[in-house]
């Protein structure tokens, strides 16, 4: 089974982090880990975000033909919806996959994370979901995911308090660690928070790992074919192509 991992942002040090890790939670699944190939270091607002997507559509774009399934390796999705339209294999958001596994039994979950800006943003799309009436709170704290990950020791007292004030102050019967930067800080902080500690990328490996199992296609996945101007050539054929 082959699993692609696209990083929609521009840090090849966060794909290869990732990818390691996939390649430790998906034993005899092979990996390939792309990443952005223009846009933001980071994604932390509207902006980012939007050319996130852009740069996650193009990345697939070039691997198209090559995998079983795509795992998009943001907390926050960008282009989760249009990767989906065109895709034929499953695709995973790890916003998705962390809010789906922490709202298991109807249990109130939170979201802890990097960048203040991402508050609404996740608001917005955990609603689109299905899921707001579940969510209990979103705490940001300052550092971006970005910053976390150049600091994770140094961060793990802030994101074990911010967790446990979900738990205190809002209910939460879960919490998740949202962020690519984030990986490995679970295990940290887990002791430290009095409900379970989800993180958003091993949701969303095992999420990937049930959707390879799956083995599911959907061959009616396409746009219809459109004439675009200043795409990449292998984004640009692929909505030339309209149906894959």
């Amino acid at each position: 089974m082959r699993l692609l991992v696209i990083n929609p942002n521009t840090t090849e040090a966060m794909t290869a982090k990732v990818a390691d890790a996939a390649r430790v939670a998906l034993p005899g699944v092979a990996i390939t880990a792309v990443t952005g190939r223009f846009g933001p270091r980071y994604i932390a607002s509207r902006a980012s975000f939007a050319i996130a997507g852009h740069a996650a559509l193009d990345a697939y774009a070039a691997h198209a033909d090559e995998h079983d399934a795509v795992l998009l390796a943001c907390f926050g999705d960008p282009a989760l919806d249009a990767l989906r339209e065109i895709s034929p294999v499953p695709v995973i958001g790890l916003v998705e996959a962390a809010c789906r596994e922490a709202a298991q039994g109807g249990r109130r979950f939170a979201i802890v994370t990097g960048g203040e800006r991402w508050g609404p943003m996740l608001t917005e799309m955990i609603a689109a979901r299905g899921l707001g009436a579940q969510l209990a709170a979103i705490r940001t704290v300052a550092p971006t995911g970005g910053d976390i990950a150049r600091d994770p020791e140094g961060s793990a007292s802030m994101l074990a308090e911010a967790c446990q004030a979900c738990v205190r102050e809002a209910g939460a019967q879960a919490v998740i660690l949202g962020g690519a930067g984030l990986i490995g800080l679970t295990a940290i902080i887990a002791d430290r928070v009095d409900a379970d500690v989800i993180c958003s990328n091993e949701a969303g490996f095992r999420a990937a790992a049930d959707a390879l199992a799956a083995s599911a296609r959907h061959p009616e996945a396409g746009t219809g074919a459109v004439e675009t101007t200043g795409l990449s050539p292998a984004l640009a054929g692929l909505m030339a192509r309209g149906h894959l």
